[in-house]
């Protein structure tokens, strides 16, 4: 009497492929996701600070180092940036936040904050690059 050797079942292979594909296309996401937001200007260099706390800019009027100021990438005064900001906004802070480069006097800064509160913003918030250490 011969007889014929069982053999276990076939396993089926693990879906590999499937999960490297859905890998790539979480990486291929998330890199879109991180470039959508507008950069600031090119010639822009942050100020650095360590260990503080801090807001993320939304609106932020950008002063460059020879004190021109910036408003969404089209130079604007500091009066009518501070109407621009408070536009549509029932925000009785009338907070304000400046983006400024690393190589801008601390006198002409002073002199741009001065005006923004002259011209209604109440609270100023100075945006700064955050330090690694």
């Amino acid at each position: 009497m011969h007889l014929a050797a069982i053999s276990p079942p076939a396993k089926k292979p693990e879906p590999t492929i499937a999960l490297i594909n859905i890998v790539f296309l979480m990486l291929i996401f998330f890199l879109i996701a991180g470039t959508l937001a507008p950069p600031l200007d090119k010639d822009l260099t942050l100020v650095r600070t360590a260990g503080l706390e801090g807001r993320e800019p939304p609106d932020a009027l950008v002063v460059h180092a020879d004190g021109s100021t910036t408003w969404r990438g089209q130079p604007i005064g500091t009066a009518e940036a501070v109407a621009r900001s408070h536009a549509g906004e029932a925000d009785s802070e009338n907070a304000m936040r400046l983006v400024p480069d690393r190589d801008l006097p601390a006198m002409k800064l002073l002199e741009i904050a001065d005006d923004l509160r002259r011209n209604g913003a109440k609270r100023i918030f100075i945006v700064t690059e955050r330090g690694l250490d």
